[in-house]
């Protein structure tokens, strides 16, 4: 009991990283899958993080290893590349979609750039054209990083423009 109570006090001494403001819908990148600047939703009604793709499909390698194939965005997208993306490292999960239907879907470990911090973060893939911004950020990206302020958006990129010029 005394170790536990020596813990939190511990704990409570360590400064927190202080959190960013973010809007309830900012701009991002995603550098490693060459996207420069992209509009998402801020959702903290979601756990998880989405990104719009089509074309979503498993193949087995002449090695026998799988692979997921997608292309990032659709045709109909502005910033549609047209580039096939292939990722060895994913997964398959029951995500909730906002329906509340579960659906399976493929995740994928890619670094996205909110402010000037780049974070690894996981994200669904999931056909969104149904939808007005083709990436979701969920609480799990959130948590222990940033307050929403839903008054707001685009506090990043107003933020990155200033940074630019005072350089």
């Amino acid at each position: 009991m005394l170790k536990l109570a020596l813990m939190k006090e511990e704990n409570l001494k360590k400064p927190k990283p202080e959190k960013k403001i973010i809007g309830r819908r900012e701009m991002v990148a995603f550098p490693e899958l060459d996207i420069d600047e992209i509009e998402a939703k801020i959702d903290t009604g979601a756990y998880t993080s989405a990104i719009h793709c089509s074309d979503i499909h498993e193949e087995t390698r002449a090695d026998g290893t799988k692979v997921i194939c997608l292309d990032l965005l659709d045709p109909s997208h502005p910033q549609y590349n047209h580039k096939k993306l292939t990722f060895s490292d994913y997964s398959l999960r029951d995500i909730r979609n906002s329906f509340g239907d579960v659906q399976e879907r493929y995740v994928i470990k890619t670094m996205i750039k909110l402010f000037d911090e780049l974070i690894e973060a996981e994200f669904s893939l999931s056909d969104r054209s149904d939808m007005k911004y083709p990436v979701l950020i969920g609480r799990k990206l959130l948590k222990g990083r940033f307050t929403v302020d839903v008054s707001r958006k685009n506090v990043s990129l107003k933020f990155n423009n200033k940074q630019k010029k005072n350089k």
